[in-house]
């Protein structure tokens, strides 16, 4: 069966084309790009059957962002991924040095900063996107007492008036003992 894909205004919209659907209940204005099948309808126009919900009139997409200018992942985890809507999504970096795997800075907060934006940067340039793009951040500290430090070194990179949103929190642990982590979502 071919597949139709239809734009809803609105979850009324999907009820008025088969008055029997039960809706799936979405947040005002937000749909979810879903498959429906026969089992969650019940009977009406065939064509239904197939349908695809959409968000913001498009299907979904998805690609994975990879490059040898930041470290490899060591876990079940990719650097990036760039998702419909252009919008790009950065697996946080811990401050290893992309060619040796090598942990950088010691126990030097501003350098660990340091290496981990420059990782940040290195994979939001493989998506096509700079920091200029980034309009979040997490960072994870292993101890909230180095927050200055890490804020520090952080805003020569995100300046003022175009900073992204950003979350800090301190965690029990991080990986390979490093004292700071970064993660980011981009718009491309």
């Amino acid at each position: 069966m071919g597949s139709w894909f239809w734009v809803l205004d609105s979850p009324l919209d999907l009820r008025a084309r088969c008055p029997l659907y039960l809706p799936i209940t979405l947040p005002h204005h937000h749909f979810i790009t879903q498959r429906i099948y026969p089992a969650t309808l019940t009977p009406c126009h065939p064509a239904i059957i197939d349908a695809v919900v959409q968000l913001s009139g498009e299907l979904m997409e998805r690609k994975i962002v990879r490059t040898d200018n930041a470290p490899a992942p060591v876990g079940p985890y990719n650097q990036a991924i760039a998702a419909t809507g252009s919008m790009l999504f950065v697996a946080g970096q811990i401050p290893l040095d992309p060619k040796t795997g090598e942990l950088v800075g010691g126990d030097d907060v501003a350098a660990q900063t340091e290496q981990a934006i420059a990782n940040l940067k290195a994979i939001l340039a493989a998506g096509g996107a700079t920091l200029d793009n980034v309009v979040k951040t997490s960072v994870f500290l292993k101890d909230m007492n180095d927050f200055a430090t890490m804020n520090t070194t952080y805003a020569k990179h995100f300046g003022d008036e175009q900073a992204p949103a950003r979350a800090c929190v301190e965690v029990a642990r991080l990986p390979k003992d490093v004292r700071v982590e970064i993660e980011c979502i981009a718009v491309l």
